[in-house]
């Protein structure tokens, strides 16, 4: 399988500088930044170009938590300014109860650069258990792009797969495809250990590889 090499650099105004480990099954990010929301994001942003649809899936072994809101996913950007359009299917540390959310997996997405982020949240967010946990180390997500349609999956074991959301916006064909994590706390950093990463797409090659 070919190897696929990540750039990583920090987006946005962002106070604690992240970095990027490889380890033997992926790799460790750690990242500083406000947040992935509202108009502008800070975080840290480890990424291969796509210039075609994509399949990406990762499993997270675990994200430490700086504040309820720490977030870590896959992100498919259109540009590296702290503005861009985006779309991020992520998670947070915990399962704890957030806005619209009892569970840990949420689908985030800006359409227009500088406009305002919005979510796609469970439909049924009072349900116990939730329907979309986290269960570290075996929390799997996958972003999925047909055209100008994005699916988010969730999966307990990353074989069986049970769609989140479909979002569908415009943005460029070539996009910006990797791993984001923001701590959304200015004064400490968080760890996110991404493990088993799996891209397919034409453009990178013309079969899945192994990141």
């Amino acid at each position: 399988m070919n190897q696929v090499n990540l750039i990583s650099e920090d987006i946005g105004n962002v106070d604690l500088k992240g970095s990027i480990e490889k380890v033997d099954t992926g790799y460790d990010v750690i990242a500083g930044g406000q947040d992935i929301w509202g108009t502008s994001d800070q975080f840290h942003f480890s990424y291969v170009t796509i210039h075609d649809d994509f399949d990406m899936a990762v499993r997270l072994e675990s994200l430490s938590m700086a504040d309820l809101y720490t977030k870590a996913g896959l992100m498919a950007r259109k540009s590296l300014v702290a503005d861009s359009e985006h779309v991020f299917f992520m998670v947070f540390p915990d399962n704890s109860s957030r806005n619209k959310n009892n569970g840990g997996y949420e689908f985030q997405y800006r359409e227009k650069s500088g406009g305002d982020s919005l979510a796609i949240y469970p439909k049924d967010y009072s349900s116990e258990p939730a329907e979309f946990p986290i269960n570290y180390p075996n929390t799997w997500l996958r972003l999925k792009r047909s055209g100008n349609v994005f699916y988010g999956f969730y999966s307990t074991d990353g074989e069986t797969w049970i769609l989140y959301s479909i979002h569908e916006m415009k943005i460029d064909r070539t996009v910006y495809l990797g791993l984001a994590v923001t701590s959304h706390n200015e004064n400490n950093t968080v760890k996110a250990s991404f493990r088993d990463i799996t891209i397919t797409s034409n453009s990178i090659a013309s079969e899945k590889v192994w990141v």
